[in-house]
């Protein structure tokens, strides 16, 4: 049996990759978490070098079908809850982690390297960039089911331009009892958990969800 070392080290090169972005991951309790990034960063790159050692006229053929498989492994990690989409974040995160053990087995280590560095950037300093953009504006869809009352509309509109919130009545639904009402509001974040509460303290209401 011949030892190859730079296959030993690639692999060794992608465990390290999988480890940093699982990490990153694993502290912000995201579905896939260290052992899913290590295992998914050295499967591209085992993947990637049987590709090019088992053919000489078409090395990518099992390389492209790493992308569409990784799309199914991410499409699964995106969920709804409520009004909103999570997981996108963390489904792409596995997709760069694919294409990083990618580039580790095709010997690419110079993108690996960079890329990786990247990766962990945007993942960990932009995220307090992003709380402070949430902060300062947000957009939201907001569900509100209320009791057969007509002046409520008026009373939620009122306070929010009080609120110097703007917004827009997507739809009007009339149900056998109750009305349920879908607005886009957008505004600070301070502002919108004010208006949660004037929501929680109306009678009116009873139920909202954004």
């Amino acid at each position: 049996m011949e030892i190859q070392f730079e296959t030993a080290l690639q692999l060794l090169f992608s465990f390290f990759i999988g480890s940093a972005m699982g990490l990153e991951r694993e502290y912000r309790s995201n579905a896939a978490g260290l052992r899913t990034m290590i295992m998914i960063c050295i499967g591209s790159t085992i993947f990637t070098e049987i590709s090019i050692a088992i053919s000489d006229s078409s090395p990518d053929r099992i390389a492209s079908n790493i992308i569409t498989g990784i799309g199914f492994l991410g499409a699964g990690v995106i969920f709804k809850d409520g009004l909103s989409i999570n997981g996108i974040t963390t489904a792409t995160t596995i997709w760069i982690v694919a294409a990083l053990g990618m580039a580790v087995g095709a010997g690419e280590y110079f993108v690996a390297l960079m890329g990786s560095i990247v990766v962990l950037i945007v993942l960990s300093l932009f995220e307090n960039i992003q709380r402070l953009i949430v902060r300062i504006h947000q957009a939201r869809s907001y569900k509100i089911t209320f009791v057969e009352d007509l002046t409520f509309v008026a009373a939620l509109e009122r306070e929010l331009t009080k609120l110097k919130l703007r917004f827009h009545k997507a739809r009007d639904i009339k149900n056998e009892n109750d009305y349920t009402v879908l607005y886009e509001i957008y505004g600070r974040e301070e502002k919108l958990e004010t208006l949660n509460v004037f929501l929680k303290a109306t009678p009116q209401v009873k139920s909202y969800e954004y």
